[in-house]
């Protein structure tokens, strides 16, 4: 063993000597382990706050950089620090116990899309939404690779800088992929810009980006640049992938590519030379409820080695696996899922329609049937309404059924989840009978991963689809650590946790309470490098030791599996000082009553608490704005507690009696499983829609911004507090 540790660390790693941190002793634990609140897959990041690591750990060595800084793209730059909020900045590489896979390896954004192109030339990589004419487009991976050096090579015709940005505004589509990864191979930033924003919005990113290039996608999102252009000094060229810009500046994508098959190869060469996978090569906006957006710095090593990390945590097979791709690609999630680790994987992408989080999603993924699919908690809980309401209209057979079929697929997958893999002849009966129908009529026959991420999803909802035989894992992260940090195995998961760290990845819990419950913090290759601009914020969150604190609350168990319990800043600690964390108890209500969209616990700082609840409603599907008449199975619903409204302004109007006792009646089942009297909800009011993106009361990837709420509502929550409490 210590010939072959001996081996490894001689050995010359992509460009950078390895030098000596260890024995074969330190680098045996490979296994997680939890030591004073640290769960690590035994490569932990030391420092003088984590001392139960720093006594069994060596100092931490780093890779060493290139000799000439002109061996890019794959090559380590020179470094000694951990953290930089400069543009041109880098950090130095920590060598830890994966340095022995050879997967782990530091590669380049360039360096690993030209070896997926070569190894994988004709596989299918993306395909587009279907057109005006229903035709989709595939691109090939060698076709993905060439048209991103095309357009790499005109954006540098264009006056792309090194280390400045090409944001990109618009909805998923192969040119928004192509445009992100040619910025990079360009030696610029890919800055994704959410195509809610404002025209003041879209000016912060590209002012604090530094953009030389700005693409769009269509009129509409081309107007919002038209009116801010004057105020981009640095801004060089606009371009548009989709129709005929109807302004002379700005380039259609045929033009854009057209220029970049003029240009000659050797000034794309020559910056690429100079890359280094220790830099910046994505900028990936925050979006905080409070102050403008951060800039978080992610390198080439950050994102890739998050998306090896994802792929040696579950089962995918290289060249094999369909991806959709419809969460806002300004998002670091569906960056990391949708274009690098796909990439890495050599998977297929189709592409989603802009209305996919408005309803037309199943569409795309009957289309496409992925063989692994993402959804926020908002995609799950809105199939798993319809197909709530899709029963409700069963006749008393296929309900019986349908009933006797998931209570074998949950019985199944509860064993399951507890290590038995026992497939009984009732489980293997309704497989045939109900599931594989109900995973075909979904698209999602082929799906062999479901996962859910950006906010949590509640048990109910997890067991509906346990129950149909899909089980749904949850993963964890963040845009400060460039996308994933846990992951639950689907052989090794637990309802409401979040799993194990990813390997290469430690998770430790900060300030403990005697009940085990801290602060979670990352560590990793994976960490961002900085805010762009940002020192102060960096600090409060990168702390001396490269820990990255993330400001939720978490606890493990026996198992060391991770439990997220609740976000610090979104406690609502009362006038009592009790600390409550308000989405369960929201979805404690939520499952007892079915006609709630939406609810939002209120009580900081106050003596009880009180909720703002949503009806649900239809919605305006070009808009995605939330629409005034109540869904027909909350019309339903109505109707048999005797009501007759079908609006919600029917029913804040009359203050209709019935609706109001029917959802007092739901807050009281849910206040008998508080498990204090702080915890039980007091009052309630009926907000006059739905919350939505449009309307600005939730995020792009649909999770509730609370400040936001709070600021909306105000007078609705003093009302409240100014009446006498009936606590």
């Amino acid at each position: 063993m210590l010939g072959y540790v001996y081996k490894i660390i001689r050995s010359i790693w992509n460009h950078g000597s390895l030098e000596d941190f260890g024995t074969a002793q330190d680098m045996a634990a490979v296994q997680p382990l939890l030591i004073n609140g640290v769960q690590t897959n035994g490569f932990g990041n030391g420092g003088a706050r984590d001392k139960a690591i720093v006594n069994n750990r060596p100092t931490p060595r780093y890779a060493v950089a290139s000799a000439t800084g002109l061996d890019g793209p794959d090559q380590i730059l020179s470094s000694d620090v951990d953290t930089t909020c400069e543009a041109s900045g880098r950090v130095r590489l920590k060598l830890d116990g994966s340095i022995d896979q050879d997967d782990f390896k530091p590669i380049s954004v360039p360096g690993l899309l030209a070896r997926t192109a070569a190894r994988h030339p004709d596989h299918p990589a993306l395909v587009s939404r279907p057109d005006a004419t229903g035709k989709r487009t595939t691109y090939t991976y060698r076709e993905y690779e060439q048209q991103v050096r095309q357009v790499a090579k005109a954006f540098l015709h264009l006056g792309l800088e090194r280390h400045h940005s090409v944001c990109i505004l618009g909805f998923n589509t192969p040119q928004w992929f192509i445009s992100d990864i040619a910025a990079i191979y360009a030696g610029g930033f890919a800055a994704g810009i959410y195509t809610t924003n404002s025209p003041e919005a879209c000016q912060y990113c590209a002012e604090s980006s530094r953009a030389n290039i700005i693409v769009v996608e269509d009129d509409k999102q081309l107007q919002k640049i038209l009116q801010i252009r004057a105020q981009l000094p640095k801004l060089k060229a606009i371009v548009q992938f989709e129709g005929v810009p109807q302004h002379k500046d700005v380039l259609s994508w045929e033009d854009l590519l057209e220029l970049g098959r003029q240009q000659s190869e050797d000034k794309l060469e020559a910056v690429l030379k100079t890359i280094g996978v220790n830099e910046c090569c994505t900028l990936v906006y925050t979006s905080g409820t409070v102050g403008n957006p951060k800039a978080v710095m992610i390198s080439h090593d950050n994102v890739l080695t998050n998306a090896k990390a994802i792929l040696s945590g579950i089962d995918l097979k290289e060249g094999r696996e369909t991806a959709i791709s419809y969460l806002p690609l300004s998002h670091v999630a569906a960056q990391v899922v949708d274009i690098f680790t796909c990439m890495l994987m050599a998977g297929t992408v189709h592409f989603a329609d802009k209305n996919a989080l408005k309803g037309s999603l199943l569409d795309t993924l009957v289309s496409a049937r992925p063989t692994a699919f993402l959804g926020v908690p908002r995609v799950w809980e809105k199939i798993y309404e319809k197909m709530q309401a899709v029963a409700r209209s069963n006749g008393p057979i296929k309900t019986w059924i349908a009933n006797w079929a998931k209570a074998q697929g949950l019985h199944y997958n509860q064993q399951r989840m507890n290590g038995v893999d026992y497939k009984s002849w009732g489980y293997l009966i309704a497989k045939w009978l109900v599931f594989d129908k109900v995973k075909a009529a979904l698209g999602l026959d082929r799906c062999h991963l479901f996962g859910t991420a950006a906010a949590p999803l509640s048990t109910e909802v997890k067991k509906y689809f346990m129950s149909l035989d899909i089980v749904i894992v949850d993963v964890y992260g963040m845009s400060e650590c460039a996308g994933a940090h846990t992951l639950c195995s689907i052989d090794n998961f637990r309802l409401g946790s979040v799993g194990h760290s990813l390997p290469g990845f430690t998770t430790k819990l900060d300030n403990m309470d005697s009940q085990g419950e801290g602060e979670i913090c990352m560590a990793g290759r994976h960490v961002f490098m900085g805010y762009l601009n940002d020192p102060e914020k960096t600090r409060e969150a990168k702390d001396e030791n490269n820990w990255l604190h993330t400001g939720d609350l978490g606890k493990m168990d026996e198992k060391n599996l991770l439990y997220v319990t609740g976000r610090i800043k979104e406690l609502v600690i009362t006038a009592g000082g009790e600390n409550i964390p308000p989405v369960h108890i929201e979805q404690l209500v939520k499952k007892e009553c079915p006609a709630l969209s939406n609810a939002m616990l209120i009580g900081d700082r106050r003596k009880y608490l009180t909720m703002l609840v949503t009806l649900k409603t239809e919605m305006d599907i070009e808009s995605g704005e939330p629409l005034d008449k109540l869904l027909p199975e909350v019309q339903k619903w109505a109707k048999s507690l005797g009501s007759q409204a079908k609006t919600v302004s029917e029913v804040i109007k009359t203050q209709d009696p019935l609706i109001h006792k029917a959802i007092t009646e739901a807050i009281t089942r849910a206040n008998e499983k508080a498990i204090s009297n702080a915890q039980r909800v007091q009052k309630f009011r009926i907000l006059p829609h739905d919350f939505s993106v449009p309307t600005g009361e939730l995020g792009p990837t649909l999770k509730l911004k609370r400040n936001v709420v709070l600021k909306m509502y105000a007078n609705v929550i003093e009302e409240m507090y100014q009446e006498k409490s009936t606590a």
